[in-house]
């Protein structure tokens, strides 16, 4: 990738707007393996915890760029930039000769595959709200997912599996919102990861909050994609409880 492009921003407008399913865009250029680099989008990349999106990259005479993942771009030293890079599955050569910088494409997201990931990313934001404890590890794909918490007590899986059919069926609406820095330092609690530290230094750190803002079930800074009400989540089980070292449990979601 060039170094102009390592400096490009590309709007990320799923952080805004979670259900746009697709969104007009320019190809701003191409890296080395063929990942491209859009001046928007509605995919999300890999972080967090969270898998990247696929989907494709519609030309405007209908054909279609398959996209097997989405990554944040990094620069020479390896660290993140606001480019997001868009990787076609192989075999796409032919069409990724066609995307020189400026051309118009419509990006489309597999929207099957990402409402599966929004449902499972609220659903690890209840477990929080049902095991208080820090979190050491996290991944979220559209057939599972899983939290490792820092703790040495045992969890019960029946138990775990009530609470969150109960925080689902309730119904609990969901808000995207925003803290300063200044105050994310003075509610260190509000971090729950251990391993990820949310992005500073744009001044406003983005959070996800679940219920009432008076009685929040959850408050936590969050860059990933939800459903609007815990309800959506559906059918999702707790699937295992795994013992994983001294110091962490497991906790397993699948689909019901």
């Amino acid at each position: 990738m060039s170094d102009a492009l390592f400096d490009t921003a590309t709007a990320d407008l799923f952080r805004t707007d979670a259900y746009l399913r697709e969104c007009p865009a320019r190809v701003l250029g191409l890296d080395a393996q063929g990942a491209v680099v859009l001046d928007r989008t509605v995919f999300y990349p890999l972080g967090g915890g969270q898998a990247g999106d696929a989907g494709v990259l519609v030309l405007e005479d209908g054909s279609e760029l398959a996209i097997a993942d989405t990554r944040k771009a990094k620069d020479a030293e390896g660290r993140p930039t606001a480019a997001i890079l868009h990787l076609p599955a192989p075999g796409q050569e032919a069409l990724l000769a066609r995307l020189a910088p400026g051309t118009p494409v419509t990006a489309r997201v597999d929207w099957a595959r990402r409402h599966r990931l929004m449902r499972f990313h609220t659903a690890t934001h209840l477990l929080c709200h049902l095991v208080p404890q820090p979190v050491d590890g996290c991944s979220i794909t559209p057939e599972h997912a899983r939290l490792d918490f820092h703790m040495t007590e045992a969890l019960d899986k029946e138990q775990l599996g009530a609470g969150l059919a109960r925080l689902v069926a309730e119904a609990h609406p969901l808000t995207v919102g925003a803290v300063t820095d200044a105050e994310l330092d003075a509610n260190p609690q509000l971090v729950r990861s251990m391993s990820v530290q949310p992005p500073r230094g744009s001044g406003t750190v983005r959070t996800i909050r679940i219920g009432a803002e008076e009685a929040p079930v959850d408050l936590q800074p969050c860059g990933g994609t939800h459903v609007a009400n815990t309800r959506e989540i559906g059918a999702v089980v707790v699937t295992k409880i795994e013992k994983k070292s001294a110091n962490t449990r497991r906790v397993v979601l699948g689909w019901a």
